[in-house]
């Protein structure tokens, strides 16, 4: 492990165990030009992505930042139950009375993360759009096919590929891995996110559903670790230009 990859790995292994899984917000702060509560390394290199992306003529803007684990576990029971949309791995809706418990598992884990488990609870992560492609009324609806050619994200989608890395930035769903579906939305600060994903093991996932009231609990904690495996460690590695860029961009600021 090089410095800058140790470097990086220390910024999330020093995320508690509370704070790994959302059951704490000390380690992020609410950001008012975004709306939405950050890691602050995170938050200081969003406005230095941002910026540069002005420069392109587009309005990067983070719909979604900090979820905590409560909200995350309203999320899964609300989908469990039917309350809530639940989708195929094609983004087609599903009636949740019709499938068993480890098919509803599947189906919510397509597109939505196990509570405690989700990498927004780190502040490392959050999605983006551009909100000058934005229709005046228009809802945010997050679906790849606005990130792709034709799509009204798609100048945001190509100018990520391009320079997000330079911030210290990566899509951590960016391909099918047999998990999560890719979210070309989803962008993770490496320096935070690398640490933190190394540090969550399935042992503290556990342990923080342990008392949580968990709709298809049973079945969950009995395949934790081929859920853990497949739906949280399954992911893209930051790239080094990624923790290089964030090493360099902390260094490089006056004191």
């Amino acid at each position: 492990m090089d410095g800058q990859t140790a470097n990086a790995a220390a910024a999330g292994a020093a995320l508690t165990p509370l704070e790994l899984t959302g059951r704490a917000r000390t380690h992020v702060r609410m950001v008012a030009r975004f709306g939405c509560a950050l890691h602050p390394l995170a938050a200081e290199a969003l406005q230095d992505m941002r910026a540069a992306a002005e420069v392109a003529g587009i309005e990067l803007h983070p719909v979604s930042g900090f979820r905590d684990f409560w909200r995350q576990l309203a999320i899964w029971n609300g989908k469990w139950n039917g309350e809530r949309t639940l989708l195929d791995a094609r983004g087609v809706p599903l009636e949740a009375a019709t499938l068993t418990a480890a098919q509803r598992i599947a189906a919510i884990l397509n597109w939505s993360a196990l509570p405690g488990a989700s990498r927004h609870h780190w502040g490392s992560d959050c999605d983006v759009i551009d909100r000058r492609a934005l229709a005046p009324g228009a809802s945010v609806d997050l679906l790849p096919a606005d990130y792709e050619p034709g799509g009204r994200f798609a100048r945001l989608g190509e100018w990520l590929a391009m320079h997000a890395a330079e911030h210290g930035f990566f899509r951590p769903y960016d391909a099918d891995r047999g998990g999560v579906r890719p979210e070309p939305w989803h962008l993770s600060f490496a320096p935070v996110a690398s640490g933190a994903l190394a540090a969550l093991d399935a042992a503290v996932l556990r342990e923080a559903l342990a008392d949580a009231e968990l709709a298809g609990k049973d079945i969950v904690l009995e395949r934790l670790p081929e859920l853990h495996a497949r739906y949280v460690a399954a992911v893209a590695a930051p790239p080094a230009a990624a923790l290089a860029a964030a090493a360099f961009n902390r260094a490089a600021r006056p004191a």
